[in-house]
């Protein structure tokens, strides 16, 4: 039974700023067009700003930007680089910008400070009450001291009596940002006083989910916690998967039944090549540099890290099994955003596998359907394939760096385009006996059998 989606209507509409046009903004702002209510996307990128006013999503997401298309083109969906007007002209405003990395691993608050001393002057020259809800990912007391103490000197105004103000952290994956925005989880409120906390969830009265009503740190909290313990389970099932492929024995089956107690559970309990994107790396390592200034190691959270950035090197493993040594080699790398499905490249696994490959003395040439344009700027001197076919022509192996529906379909036609039909597969996408029955020798994270192709069934040679 899902838990969502019902109209907006039946609910009083309301006029909502959405500050900010990447992933979280522009589901936020999707998901309350969706439900009835009149929303202004605010972004100082012009180019987000034209993208999302001709109702095209600034990155690959192909349903949230269907259904931004259709509220774009009813009106309920428009898009401003004026933010204060769009700030003043709303009664509730979520803050959704980014806080990226910075070298030491803590979060960078000047995209949120900007972003706050821009409300902050549209709340000097509103009358009535409003909403000021932190979606962006923080860590705790971020709202109640940088956030508040910004709001409050520059509108000279009070939270909790002139303006609510809450820290209402999301929970979306890249490539199904709408469904996890319609379908959450859970709602997590944390607020400064009862009449912001409510204001909230009346706006998230359509949705069905469990509520969370807290306190603004123990919100912020909420978030990190989360993320850290799914980057664990994936470190975890990937040290597993290291030490089945060791004993010979294939860590699906292991896995697969780990996953089936109840405490445990699948979703997040697959072998690869390790985590990317802009989420998990990013909030563990805020994690643990938050820990580190209150004087407490946190080990558990540098162990991921450290486990994560040497999962890639599984793969150089495996090639230098099949084939001897990579050198002089050319090893197709099939796939350069963190996973399949989105074009984001940050924190990809791909750079490292990449690097080691180049540091081996191989030649690589790579390709990804939709990441192509955005990897060149990282990786500019490797060599790049316009399609999966170019890319396997006359190569001595692939690695599968990101599950791809495309690259799961490969077989027996592919295969035979290589000069040694060898997959090595990194993120256990592929069917190994499918693979050996199309003639390619087939090795995978966590794959305890090297296989040989079965050349009774036709392999490439004739």
């Amino acid at each position: 039974m899902k838990r969502v989606i019902t109209s907006g209507r039946g609910f009083a509409s309301m006029r909502i700023c959405v500050i900010g046009a990447g992933y979280v903004g522009l589901a936020t702002a999707v998901m309350f067009g969706k439900l009835g209510h009149r929303v202004a996307c605010a972004d100082v990128d012009n180019h987000r700003v034209r993208e999302v006013n001709a109702g095209r999503a600034p990155f690959y997401e192909p349903p949230l930007e269907k259904e931004l298309g259709r509220l774009v083109r009813s009106g309920a969906l428009t898009a401003s680089k004026n933010v204060i007007r769009s700030v003043a002209d709303s009664k509730c405003t979520f803050i959704c910008v980014q806080t990226p990395s910075l070298a030491s691993g803590r979060i960078d608050v000047r995209p949120l400070k900007a972003a706050c001393r821009t409300v902050a002057k549209a709340l000097s020259r509103s009358e009535g009450y409003k909403l000021v809800a932190i979606r962006s990912t923080v860590i705790p007391s971020t709202t109640d001291t940088i956030v508040r103490q910004i709001l409050e000197e520059g509108s000279g105004k009070s939270a909790g009596k002139d303006f609510g103000l809450c820290a209402n952290p999301e929970f979306l994956q890249e490539g199904s940002a709408l469904r996890d925005s319609m379908e959450p989880s859970r709602i997590v409120i944390g607020a400064s006083d009862k009449r912001a906390s409510d204001t909230l969830m009346k706006l998230y009265a359509p949705i069905k989910a469990d509520r969370v009503r807290t306190d603004l740190r123990t919100a912020e909290m909420i978030k990190y916690a989360s993320n850290a313990f799914l980057a664990t389970k994936i470190t975890y099932a990937n040290e597993m998967a290291n030490l089945c492929r060791r004993l010979g024995i294939d860590s699906e089956e292991v896995l697969g039944a780990t996953g089936k107690d109840p405490r445990i559970g699948p979703l997040f309990l697959r072998p690869g090549l390790g985590f990317g994107g802009s989420c998990l790396p990013k909030d563990v390592k805020a994690l643990r540099h938050m820990s580190r200034a209150l004087g407490y190691p946190a080990r558990l959270l540098s162990a991921v890290l450290d486990i994560n950035d040497l999962q890639p090197l599984e793969a150089l493993l495996l090639l230098n099994d099949a084939l001897g040594s990579i050198k002089g080699k050319r090893i197709a790398v099939l796939g350069l955003s963190f996973k399949g499905g989105v074009d984001d490249v940050r924190e990809t696994r791909a750079v490292i596998l990449i690097t080691e490959l180049l540091a081996g003395g191989a030649d690589v040439i790579a390709f990804d359907p939709m990441a192509m344009s955005s990897f060149i700027e990282i990786m500019p001197t490797i060599s790049f394939a316009s399609s999966i076919d170019e890319a396997l022509t006359d190569s001595d192996a692939c690695v599968i760096q990101a599950d791809w529906a495309e690259f799961r379909k490969l077989g027996r036609k592919e295969f035979c385009r290589m000069r040694q039909p060898i997959v090595v597969d990194g993120r256990r996408c592929l069917d190994p006996e499918r693979v050996e029955k199309d003639g390619a020798r087939y090795f995978g994270i966590g794959y305890g059998h090297a296989s040989e192709p079965d050349e009774s069934l036709g392999g490439c040679k004739s």
